[in-house]
């Protein structure tokens, strides 16, 4: 079967504290995973199907106990490695008898899982998020299940002109439409560069209501995405005429750091991963309410139109040509990137 989606890569699984010491499946990449967070802490990763009639072991009655799984169908017990050690009626477990696991890494509030060979699982690759977990920002965050291939995401995030249109009353303003855009690729670090400067724009209700500034503003929007998975949103919003300092210092403003991993399910469903981190009233607990209910408002209304667009694109006849303009450079160098990462899978 041919697949859009790269395997030898890291994707996030989870965050941090979704992990606890019980059984937790999620499907990655077309594979049910089954986690579990080990009396010492580490996160376990493995196959959700016991190796003799392929009973989930996340689904109960499958119990964790002292570490080991067993299995509600048949008792097939598995240790930490994945290793059965146990069958039930005979002394001898078969030498096949153990379950595929997986590379982990857990750093910046996140878990992130290795879908390939694990020989190529370079935990150097994983790209930073620092600021989730920084005792200088505030974070809140979510995950919605998306009905749609992860590529459409993709495009979603990379072209923040539909702010305008889609999240009118949230985030978007006029002039995240009108404002050109500047696009750089650096193929040797992997990553694609989008920005969008606007420095006389109306402030959306999403920054009046966090930051208390009212009327024009400057807001710059500068993207950071690292393909296949990691999607960086720098968002500096500051008083009107307002510029960072030559020592890169920037006082004036406040900074929000929004993070999307974006995580295939399937070929045809994602795990949208978001977070928004703040610089700014790090104690108060109403702008980070205020925030957390917003942005997945927004998360949301971007859901509802990738779900239906994901029924045209699957409908559509073979070879059928979209239009892209001016705006969609950053998102076609995506999909280029995206496109040779499958084909070296």
């Amino acid at each position: 079967m041919t697949t859009t989606i790269p395997r030898n890569q890291w994707y996030v699984a989870a965050y941090s504290t979704e992990i606890k010491q019980e059984l937790f499946s999620r499907t990655i990449c077309d594979e049910p995973i089954l986690f579990w967070r080990t009396r010492g802490g580490e996160v376990a990763a493995m196959s959700d199907r016991c190796v003799h009639r392929r009973f989930p072991l996340s689904q109960a009655p499958s119990r964790l106990v002292d570490d080991q799984v067993i299995c509600g169908y048949h008792g097939f017990t598995y240790g930490t490695d994945g290793n059965c050690v146990s069958v039930p009626g005979q002394n001898r477990v078969p030498r096949t008898a153990r379950l595929r696991r997986y590379p982990l890494a857990e750093q910046d509030s996140l878990v992130w899982i290795f879908i390939g060979d694990p020989a190529e699982a370079d935990v150097s690759r994983i790209p930073r998020v620092p600021y989730l977990d920084s005792p200088d920002y505030t974070t809140v965050r979510g995950m919605e299940p998306l009905k749609a291939r992860y590529s459409l995401l993709v495009d979603n995030l990379l072209d923040l002109s539909h702010e305008t249109y889609l999240h009118g009353g949230y985030i978007g303003t006029p002039e995240v439409a009108e404002t050109p855009i500047t696009t750089e690729v650096d193929e040797d670090a992997g990553i694609v560069y989008v920005s969008r400067h606007m420095d006389d724009a109306e402030c959306p209700p999403f920054y009046a209501k966090s930051t208390g500034l009212q009327g024009r503003i400057a807001r710059w929007q500068d993207i950071e995405y690292t393909p296949p998975c990691l999607y960086k949103l720098h968002s500096r919003i500051a008083p009107l005429g307002s510029v960072p300092r030559l020592d890169g210092s920037d006082p004036d403003a406040f900074h929000v750091e929004v993070v999307y991993a974006i995580t295939p399910e399937t070929e045809h469903s994602t795990h949208d991963f978001w977070a928004v981190a703040r610089d700014f009233a790090l104690g108060d607990d109403e702008v980070s309410k205020f925030l957390a209910e917003n942005n997945r408002t927004v998360v949301l209304q971007d859901v509802v139109a990738l779900d239906v667009l994901e029924q045209v694109v699957a409908a559509e006849p073979e070879g059928y040509q979209e239009l892209s303009v001016n705006i969609d450079t950053g998102g076609l160098a995506a999909r280029r990137m995206l496109q040779r990462m499958t084909a070296t899978a």
